[in-house]
């Protein structure tokens, strides 16, 4: 069986599986978020990368179904999910209290795993990320900026689909409020590198030379951040 790896913009990684008696391409989202494509022989890897690239949005769906947030999943660096069973409840109700906690109240008749109970969860825990975010990444990015002599004009915290950040011509920001989630030296990545767009916009070689200057390790960081999706992480 032959087999590839590619990296889809969005997906992160992407298994690619010529197989024997296939006669279509074949897409499967495994209970841990491998993304698998079992396809022909005769079809390029290719066709097989572009497939997942436009069924993009079933995928990201499918990862957020199968992802059941449980009582006391960490969400993010600072928020801990708390789900309660109200007795007096008539509606889903949940609340993000001071204490870092997000507490998600439910009438007696529901469980924390019905699907309505989790959509409030996921919005409440949505709504906790980009608090972290809009707290945490301008401190980190200012005190990188100071650190190694950069500039810019201002930031932002939004949740994007694809991109982890952005940096525009005239130096505006934009951080992925899902970043807050990352390990600290992957985040960091994230911030040097759009920095280092306020000094050189290309992806080209000079832009990478640039960025290693502040990120000695930095393939082996490009490699490990590809294994990462923007969406809800639990621990």
């Amino acid at each position: 069986m032959a087999h590839k790896t590619v990296d889809v913009q969005g997906l992160g990684v992407v298994k690619l599986h010529k197989r024997r008696g296939v006669h279509s391409l074949k897409l499967s989202v495994s209970p841990d978020g491998l993304i698998r494509i079992s396809m022909p022989f005769w079809v390029p890897y290719s066709a097989g990368a572009e497939f997942a690239r436009n069924k993009r949005a079933w995928i990201l769906g499918q990862l957020l179904e199968q992802r059941i947030l449980s009582n006391g999943d960490l969400i993010g660096k600072t928020h801990r999910l708390e789900f309660v069973t109200d007795n007096h409840a008539l509606n889903i109700r949940t609340r993000i209290t001071s204490k870092g906690q997000i507490r998600v109240l439910y009438p007696a008749h529901q469980t924390f795993s019905d699907k309505a109970v989790q959509s409030a969860a996921h919005k409440a825990s949505l709504r906790a990320l980009k608090q972290q975010s809009e707290k945490i990444l301008p401190v980190r990015l200012r005190s990188l900026a100071t650190d190694h002599g950069f500039s810019y004009k201002n930031v932002r915290i939004k949740q994007l689909k694809s991109r982890w950040g952005s940096c525009s011509s005239d130096k505006e920001i934009v951080l992925n409020s899902f970043l807050v989630q990352l390990p600290w030296h992957l985040i960091d990545y994230v911030l040097l590198h759009e920095l280092v767009h306020t000094r050189i916009m290309a992806h080209g070689n000079p832009f990478w030379t640039e960025l290693s200057k502040y990120v000695p390790n930095l393939k082996s960081v490009r490699r490990e951040i590809k294994s990462h999706k923007p969406f809800l992480l639990t621990e």
